[in-house]
This record gives C-alpha cells, structure tokens and sequence, in this order.
C-alpha cells in the first residue's frame, strides 16, 4: 500500500507541476493578448486623432476661405439666425455695423427687448435678400460694392 500513495503522490506531483506550468503558460498568453490589444487600441487612438485633425484643418480652411458663394450662405443663415448680434455684418467685413446691431441687440434686452426685436428683423430681412440674390450680384453689392445696409 505505501508503493501504492506513493504512485498517488508522484501522479499528485506531476499533475500539480502540470496545473502550474499550464497556468504559467495562460498567464504568458493573456499578457501578450492584452498588450497586443493596447498596441492596437493605441495605433488606432493615433489613426483617430490625426484623421479629426485633419477634418478639423478642413473645416478651418473652409471658413478662412470662404468665397463669394460660400460668404454669401454663411452670412445669410447667420443674419437669419443671430442678425440681433450682427454676426453676419462682421463675416462680410462691416465692423462698425456689426458693433452696432451687437451693441443694440444686447442692450435691447434691458428696454423690454424692443429694440432686440427689431435688429432681428432687419437681420433676417439682411438674410432673406443675401440667400435670394445670385453669386454674382450679392459679390458686387456686398463684398466689392461693400454696401453695409440693406
């Protein structure tokens, strides 16, 4: 019976030697994955990052270029959207007057909004006529001409 345990115990070796190395090797294998999986996490970060600055230095030449056509639609849908602001003044290159449909607008909140609204109506009517007129005519009237009103 004792030749027997030990053979039991022998066998209890080998296969406890066995567990480890096994469990060694898993342990070898789940390491490599993980630093191959960050190596690819972070190759793709790089791809992502330099892919939006890209996409982002596009955007930005877009509006520091902008032509006729492209000043045209961006003026109107501002002059629309914030012409209480006279966002759309500054876009074209009228400083004085966008100060004063800003300086208007903004005051205008503290006598009742009256004169707010009514910058914004003639900011909106500002963009109506920018986004009906054709390229040619809104570069001649407002970016040559440089006619700041209406």
């Amino acid at each position: 019976m004792s030749e027997e345990n030990k053979d039991l115990g022998d066998k209890a070796k080998d296969a406890a030697k066995g567990a480890k190395e096994s469990a060694k090797e898993f342990a070898k294998d789940a390491k490599e994955s993980a630093e191959e999986f960050a190596e690819d996490t972070k190759e793709a970060a790089k791809d992502f990052k330099e892919e939006a600055k890209k996409t982002a230095d596009e955007f930005k030449e877009g509006l520091a270029n902008a032509g006729g056509d492209n000043k045209k639609l961006l003026a109107g849908i501002l002059a629309i959207l914030f012409g209480w602001l006279g966002v759309h003044k500054f876009i074209l290159g009228y400083q004085k007057e966008g100060i004063i449909m800003a300086a208007v607008g903004v005051l205008g909140w503290f006598l009742c909004g009256i004169p707010t609204m009514l910058v914004s109506i003639v900011g909106l009517i500002e963009g109506i006529m920018y986004l009906t007129k054709s390229d040619e005519e809104f570069y001649n009237t407002y970016q040559v001409g440089k006619k700041p009103w209406f």
